[in-house]
């Protein structure tokens, strides 16, 4: 919603910044915590700090002050990265290897529901507001409502079933249970930075959550009125859930090697980045610092972008709808390759939260851009730099994909659940 429904973005942008911080960490051990603790627990107490945020902008609305909601910012980045490796690795290992393109695109098109939503409650209270650029904070029953709903999901994850007693369609386990305690979690994230792979992996994963920063604030932000932008937010969440759905057919093709598959993908997602990017540059190359009405530099033709003038609103929201779908095509495509590394639910909870922890650390960087005052064409060859140079690291890995993984085998239903020497696991 931009500044958290805030006219002032400053607290948001303060917490932002201890969301990620504690998010870079957490994400990275998050996968080692879920395999402790299991996925039940871990999602409930880490989904209340989702509600906790939210709680804390009604005390804002009224004092006036950001501390509380400063403080819980740090709180929920550990949130976030536990909820993420739980949701990383359910994702990944609970599907059959020709069904996990299905998977994710099923949770990107739930996920991005939310953001659509979030779209709206903009576009609805700002739009009798005209081309203006007057807003209001969010009233307190909007936050309430989300405090409720973050709430509630947190409780619905009691209701999920443990993973090792889920059973896929084809009748084999989504765990192959081993020993483990803290000694041992702790040494296998330390594994994970020696690991080839998932070394060449750190560009795209910085890369992914990099544009979030250019896009939602030089871009979006910048060039149109604010009911024009939660119009934005919904089509452009609205095209990440279409984009998903439709790539995880090409995931999923089994008329095709998994290698086959992977290469078309990574070769569709170059060119579509790089013409997202070429055509991003174009329109940066009109304004240095946007159409806000607070800033001086009032320098893009015509000032603020109002979707009752199609002349000069449907090219920009048209690239705006295809940054999201190109978003949804990274993301799915990202997840989808860790996912073919293995099937190992351990191993993909620890995957997962490496993942979003360095994509954290690079939204952390973009953020600081911003916030710096780093030039929109900087940021703008910043982030075609970035995708840039992650391709071939991509690809290296794309290239040495194989159709199933080496643990994808089901070993004798009396031996799943044991340990190497016989014992059960402390985690069953």
């Amino acid at each position: 919603m931009g500044g958290a429904g805030q006219i002032d973005r400053t607290t948001s942008n303060n917490a932002n910044t201890g969301v990620y911080c504690t998010f870079i960490i957490f994400g990275v051990l998050g996968g080692a915590i879920v395999n402790l603790l299991g996925i039940r627990w871990t999602i409930f107490a880490s989904g209340l700090t989702y509600s906790l945020y939210s709680s804390s902008y009604i005390s804002y609305n009224h004092t006036g002050s950001g501390t509380f909601t400063i403080a819980t910012g740090p709180i929920l980045g550990i949130g976030a990265g536990i909820l993420w490796s739980a949701q990383g690795m359910v994702m990944m290992s609970y599907p059959v290897e020709s069904q996990k393109g299905k998977y994710i695109s099923i949770f990107w098109v739930i996920f991005n529901l939310g953001g659509v939503i979030g779209g709206i409650v903009p576009f609805v209270v700002n739009y009798s507001q005209g081309k203006g650029n007057i807003a209001t904070p969010l009233p307190d029953s909007c936050y309430a409502a989300f405090v409720g709903l973050q709430a509630l999901g947190s409780l619905s994850a009691l209701c999920l079933a443990p993973p090792q007693r889920v059973i896929r369609d084809d009748g084999s386990h989504v765990v192959l249970m081993r020993y483990t305690n803290v000694k041992y979690e702790l040494m296998e994230v330390l594994k994970l930075f020696v690991n080839p792979w998932i070394l060449f992996l750190i560009p795209i994963s910085l890369a992914s959550n990099f544009f979030y920063t250019y896009q939602y604030g030089p871009y979006n932000g910048a060039l149109f009125t604010l009911r024009t932008r939660g119009l934005n937010s919904m089509l452009y969440w609205a095209a990440q859930m279409a984009a998903a759905y439709a790539i995880s057919f090409l995931h999923d093709r089994e008329s095709l090697s998994r290698r086959q598959r992977g290469l078309l993908s990574l070769g569709l997602m170059a060119i579509l980045c790089n013409a997202m990017w070429a055509l991003t540059m174009v329109m940066q190359l009109r304004y240095t610092r946007g159409a806000d009405d607070k800033n001086p530099s009032n320098d893009y033709p015509g000032g603020l972008i109002d979707l009752t003038e199609p002349g000069r609103a449907v090219g920009p929201i048209l690239l705006y709808i295809f940054m999201g779908a190109v978003d949804a095509h990274v993301q799915s495509f990202a997840y989808w390759l860790i996912g073919t590394m293995t099937n190992d639910s351990q191993m993909l909870a620890r995957y997962a939260g490496f993942y979003k922890g360095i994509q954290s650390l690079g939204a952390t960087v973009a953020w600081q851009l911003d916030a710096q005052n780093v030039s929109l064409m900087g940021q703008v060859i910043a982030n075609w730099a970035l995708i840039v140079v992650a391709l071939p690291f991509t690809y290296y890995v794309t290239s040495r994909i194989k159709d199933h993984a080496e643990d994808s085998i089901e070993q004798p239903a009396d031996d799943w659940l044991m340990r190497a020497d016989g014992g059960k696991s402390d985690y069953i």
